[in-house]
């Protein structure tokens, strides 16, 4: 009997992708015209958003967004920078061991047990996937320390997979603008992912963590400075007049967890 055909990790990602894009259409207040414009305008204001995280291939990023938990990404990226001089693969961080690896990370947050979940992590994908990162959602959250938000901005910074990565800042303005309310990050990641039109898909999660860092604050929304104030359908909107339209300076995006 012949063998069956094995589907590789991008045919199975693609699958899955159009799978949930199937799924009934979340609700939203705003309109598909709405929309459209909402981001039209977000990718005239950011058209190249870069993430904050430094890393030299994908196994580096996998290993610095896990350190990012409850960490500044410019602390990380301090820590790291020396790290992954002599650590770039799964084998080096092994024979690197985890009393130096403690050492090189140790300004960093929950240092000892994410110190563990490095040299698990490099030891599983040297096992289960022969030393390269997988290139699945869910191949990459059975890494030791890697949860789906870590998978997402993964898939989307190392593959260039369209992912949505829910922050805080992302989790509070799709509720705060009731564009796409969720009680949990995964609620709020899958309307997201039903509304966004297609063509702005893959540099939404960062757009919209920007407005939310930049402009729609925790604290108190700047919507005198929102670029979108004549759409947004914020019960907490104070400003009925968009912000002129036009490219901002370059802004980092870094990661904060949901909590």
């Amino acid at each position: 009997m012949a063998n069956p055909k094995i589907k590789s990790s991008a045919q199975t990602a693609k699958k899955s992708n159009a799978t949930a894009r199937r799924k009934p259409a979340a609700k939203s207040l705003y309109s598909k015209a709405d929309l459209e414009e909402i981001f039209r305008r977000f990718s005239i204001q950011r058209p190249e958003p870069k993430g904050e995280l430094e890393h030299v291939n994908p196994f580096t990023l996998v290993v610095a967004v896990a350190l990012s938990a409850q960490a500044t990404d410019a602390g990380v990226n301090k820590a790291t920078r020396a790290l992954f001089a002599v650590a770039d693969t799964p084998q080096k961080m092994l024979d690197l061991g985890e009393e130096r690896i403690r050492e090189y990370i140790k300004t960093i947050g929950l240092y000892r047990n994410k110190a563990k979940n490095v040299m698990a992590l490099s030891e599983k994908l040297i096992t289960d996937f022969g030393g390269e990162v997988p290139r699945t959602r869910e191949e990459l959250v059975t890494l030791p320390g890697v949860g789906r938000k870590t998978a997402n901005v993964v898939l989307s910074m190392a593959f260039g997979q369209a992912t949505m990565a829910v922050d805080t800042h992302i989790f509070r303005i799709a509720n705060r603008l009731l564009l796409a309310p969720g009680k949990t990050p995964d609620e709020v990641e899958h309307r997201l992912m039903q509304i966004i039109p297609d063509h702005y898909l893959y540099h939404a999660h960062h757009w919209l963590i920007l407005h939310g860092r930049y402009c729609c604050k925790a604290r108190k929304p700047e919507c005198e400075r929102c670029v979108i104030a004549d759409i947004c359908r914020s019960p907490e909107k104070t400003w009925d007049i968009p912000a002129p339209l036009v490219e901002l300076p370059a802004q980092n995006i870094g990661t904060q967890t949901v909590g």
